[in-house]
């Protein structure tokens, strides 16, 4: 296999697919330009986990009045529950429509900008994963 993958066009890209996939698999830097765009091609997973490492949820969890509350701090989503599992799935909920949010309209907004890589984070996560991450 190459030391890396690289193709100056995506008529290039897609000529060697497989390879490119082979490489982003194998963790070798991967990438595909067309016209002033350089994209990566990187594995899923091993960029979910990079994401979730470099970005710990912080969460904060309160008990209170006979329920749970789950905010993380610099954004704008809080969610509430019975039980600490039920405010859980309730934060996986608000993270999967802040998501969405991002990509419809939030993502050109100064204030949501920079956060992409939360965004990569939801999408490429389970909810199971995104419970592990809220939780630290």
């Amino acid at each position: 296999m190459a030391a890396d993958a690289h193709y100056a066009t995506v008529t290039e890209g897609r000529r060697h697919f497989k390879e490119l996939l082979d490489a982003a698999e194998a963790g070798i830097p991967s990438t595909v330009q067309r016209e002033g765009l350089r994209a990566a091609v990187v594995d899923a997973e091993r960029l979910r986990s990079f994401l979730a490492a470099q970005r710990p949820a912080r969460a904060e969890v309160v008990a209170e009045g006979g329920g749970w509350s789950i905010m993380l701090p610099g954004l704008p989503l809080a969610a509430d529950g019975d039980t600490f599992e039920s405010a859980l799935e309730e934060m996986v909920v608000a993270l999967r429509e802040y998501a969405e949010d991002w990509v419809d309209h939030l993502g050109h907004a100064s204030n949501h900008r920079d956060n992409w890589g939360l965004v990569q984070l939801v999408d490429l996560s389970t909810d199971a994963q995104l419970k592990d991450w809220l939780k630290g």
